[in-house]
């Protein structure tokens, strides 16, 4: 995990929390949403609580490169952003108004912004 990564992830987590961050293939990612979600894609995201202190983020890069314009972000700040998101999930938020503005609150603290 990146440096910067680490420090967001101690942000929203904790220091203590044990996370494991790993960058699939569409394949690779189609394979596990399909087993986990039942939809036949590559998720950009993926979350996976393993108990209160543990969990795992699965990221798409390919999946991540085709849909960063459409939220008008270069594929490095869409990925940051996707890593935020799956952050909030194992911390138990659900998609909703007050989840986009604590990843927005995270991504803009962190020194993301949209072009980078």
């Amino acid at each position: 995990m990146s440096a910067q990564f680490e420090k967001i992830k101690n942000y929203v987590l904790g220091k203590n929390y044990d996370l494991s961050v790993a960058f699939l293939s569409p394949a690779q990612m189609r394979k596990v949403t399909l087993k986990t979600k039942k939809k036949n894609k590559a998720s950009n995201v993926l979350s996976f609580p393993l108990s209160k202190t543990s969990g795992e983020i699965l990221i798409c890069k390919e999946t991540a490169k085709k849909e960063a314009a459409s939220y008008g972000m270069t594929q490095t700040a869409f990925v940051a952003y996707l890593f935020i998101h799956g952050l909030y999930h194992l911390k138990g938020y659900k998609h909703s108004d007050t989840m986009d503005r604590v990843e927005h609150r995270t991504f803009k603290k962190f020194g993301f912004t949209r072009n980078e």
